[in-house]
């Protein structure tokens, strides 16, 4: 695998990892909050990777990624959006399919919004939503605030012990049942090289996505577990309203992490999606 080193439009610094063939079709995965690149290792180091050119950031405050301090750099959708645009143009990456995981399907929305979508061939959306924070519907939020392991409120803490047990809860919601001890030990190790302003900053987003939509022609799909506890029902349902050409793929038996709990499906589903798209833009 190689390692790039990317400036985006502000200066930061981004790690941005490649693996697969470099003339194959491009498929960009992009972690969730407070994860890694290493949140694909399912994909990474799958037969999927010999198929596809395969490019996985750290984004801005992640792994090795720079980590500017101002919640500027974070809380809305410019910086996203200047990121994604600069591994595009820096890899030379022709039409790539975004992949874009809970937080990450805004950070996809925000390119959309602010780049449109010529330059690449599709997005899917992984336990991902089209409104965020105060805008998500009102059920939504009700739901995940009855969740203190979603709410994490002690990930924004500089008390140690505190911020690291709620993110152990953090990464064990993520998954329909407990995984295993050294994955969750993997996961919780690089979720916390984000620092806990970074990731307050990041996570508190009042976004609405819905009018962009409704100016999309777009290849979608999503991936969505039915026993998600962050991105739950009423999101689900607002986004086959809104994108009512979206592939909505169901995986009964996971969680908010399908890719790393059955990656076999996802990274078949994955490649049919992709070579999908590729058709299409021919």
């Amino acid at each position: 695998m190689i390692r790039h080193d990317i400036a985006s439009d502000d200066g930061t610094k981004l790690a941005v990892f490649d693996a697969g063939p470099q003339t194959a079709p491009p498929i960009l995965l992009i972690h969730g909050w407070s994860q890694h690149h290493l949140s694909w290792a399912h994909q990474l180091g799958s037969p999927l990777a010999q198929q596809f050119r395969l490019i996985a950031p750290d984004l801005r405050g992640h792994g090795a990624s720079d980590k500017p301090d101002t919640a500027e750099a974070y809380d809305h959708s410019k910086p996203w959006a200047a990121d994604v645009a600069s591994i595009i143009a820096a890899l030379q990456l022709d039409r790539p399919v975004l992949v874009g995981w809970s937080m990450v399907g805004w950070v996809v929305q925000d390119y959309l919004r602010y780049f449109g979508a010529d330059t690449i061939t599709g997005v899917m959306l992984v336990g991902s939503s089209i409104t965020t924070g105060a805008l998500a519907p009102a059920d939504a939020q009700d739901r995940r605030s009855a969740d203190p392991d979603v709410v994490a409120a002690g990930m924004y803490s500089d008390n140690q012990a505190e911020n690291l047990s709620a993110t152990v809860a953090f990464v064990e919601a993520c998954f329909a049942e407990p995984p295993k001890p050294h994955d969750l030990a993997y996961m919780v190790g690089f979720n916390m090289l984000v620092p806990p302003h970074i990731r307050a900053a990041c996570r508190k987003r009042d976004e609405d996505y819905r009018p962009l939509w409704a100016s999309l022609d777009l290849p979608t799909s999503v991936v969505w577990g039915v026993r998600e506890r962050l991105c739950v029902p009423p999101l689900m349902q607002e986004l086959r309203q809104h994108i009512p050409s979206a592939q909505v793929l169901a995986y009964n038996n996971c969680g908010h992490a399908p890719f790393w709990e059955d990656p076999q499906r996802v990274n078949t589903d994955l490649a049919r999606f992709a070579m999908t798209c590729q058709q299409e833009a021919a």
